[in-house]
């Protein structure tokens, strides 16, 4: 077959997307006969699939993206990579598919990690108990949701499906133990109408723009919103984390609140370097990531305050948590999402791994059980890197690092 093609030059195709021109030199052979070509058809939206960002051709051109940096994590990226022939493009696809199902996989550890504490209050609640609650803090409650609600708005701004029902389902579920909150008393319940408002808008407004029903209008709103609201949360529950050490006060979060205003205010007026532009538009998905990352470390510091309160913990919530957040791992950095990838390892190896050494330290779990958490754990790590270089045909894990870290 090959033998009967003849080359015939090089030729230059353009893409029609003007915000994304891609420039491709390729060798042209002469094929036997040349089949009538369906009309184009307009792509109408785009799809994270493989081959869908092309223009529809005769000609399968096959070209690598660059991959996407730090300060663009939160903008869709596309993962269409290419590869040297068609096994490499199946076992590319193939891991994506993959990686896409651990995600989609994490909503059933997570899911167990929320029931018995929505059930227990529930008891409690029916039981006339309602003292018990207080010793969930509804300000922790509350900060998780706002977290989950921002890392929403970023998943569907990146089309990641399996990982919007997770953060879905982290609304919905804390949001119910916040309820019972406020049922209980907890919770004030003027925090809890206001908390039921931006739940409900925020839901809403999410899924119009995942189905293409939002105005951009009010989607930069939303997105103003919630970088507002996630770099005034950070900065006080980061100094409230270390209270009576320092003194009770919301200087930290009132000086925040009023930067983000600034921050967003010369952002939507052009104020602003490129990179700053980018920078803020970042911001949303940065401080909930930090949120989360800080939960470890305030459980960490209660840990090292009063040691006896370590065996309180659960060892399966641990493995649960680390489970979870490990599923998503092989995908951030598929995508090369540094933010998601980083959130993710880090709420393994210091919320699940770092207080399984703790309840290990303590006697608490056996040294079977904690072996083969960590051997489980690092074992995970070593196949997320090595399939990740084998897909992408790199002769060593650190390129994907470097890509990562680096976007280049």
């Amino acid at each position: 077959m090959a033998g009967s093609l003849l080359p015939v030059g090089k030729a230059v195709l353009r893409s029609r997307q003007p915000s994304k021109c891609y420039m491709f030199n390729a060798d042209l052979q002469h094929p036997k006969s040349i089949p009538i070509l369906p009309p184009y058809k307009k792509r109408v939206k785009q799809n994270n699939t493989l081959n869908k960002s092309v223009l529809l051709s005769p000609l399968v051109c096959q070209y690598r993206l660059k991959p996407v940096s730090a300060l663009d994590s939160d903008v869709p990226y596309p993962i269409e990579q290419s590869s040297e022939g068609l096994k490499s493009s199946e076992s590319f696809k193939q891991w994506d598919s993959l990686t896409a199902k651990f995600a989609g996989a994490a909503n059933i550890p997570f899911l167990i990690l929320q029931l018995p504490q929505i059930i227990l209050n529930a008891r409690n609640l029916l039981a006339g108990n309602q003292a018990a609650l207080f010793a969930v803090p509804w300000l922790g409650m509350f900060t998780g949701l706002l977290g989950n609600l921002s890392l929403l708005s970023y998943f569907i701004k990146k089309r990641e499906t399996e990982v919007v029902v997770v953060q879905t389902l982290g609304v919905v579920t804390i949001y119910v133990v916040i309820s019972q909150l406020a049922m209980a008393g907890s919770m004030p319940l003027p925090h809890y109408a206001v908390t039921s408002v931006v739940i409900a808008c925020g839901l809403v407004v999410n899924f119009m723009n995942y189905f293409h029903l939002l105005n951009p209008v009010i989607w930069r709103y939303w997105e103003d919103f919630i970088t507002i609201a996630g770099l005034s949360a950070l900065p006080q529950v980061m100094w409230s984390t270390f209270i009576p050490y320092v003194p009770n006060t919301i200087l930290p979060g009132a000086v925040a609140f009023v930067l983000a205003i600034l921050a967003v205010f010369m952002s939507r007026t052009g104020k602003l370097p490129e990179k700053g532009i980018k920078f803020v538009g970042s911001l949303s998905g940065w401080t909930a990531t930090l949120l989360f990352m800080w939960m470890p470390v305030s459980q960490m510091w209660t840990n090292l305050l009063n040691p006896d309160n370590i065996k309180g913990l659960s060892a399966l919530s641990m493995l649960l948590a680390m489970i979870g957040n490990g599923l998503m791992i092989p995908r951030a950095l598929f995508t090369r999402d540094l933010m998601w990838f980083t959130g993710s390892t880090w709420a393994c190896v210091f919320y699940g791994w770092g207080n399984l050494v703790c309840l290990y330290c303590c006697e608490v779990i056996s040294r079977e059980f904690f072996l083969a958490s960590t051997t489980a754990f690092v074992a995970w790590l070593v196949f997320s890197f090595w399939r990740d270089t084998q897909v992408y045909g790199y002769n060593s894990p650190l390129k994907s690092l470097k890509e990562l870290i680096s976007g280049s």
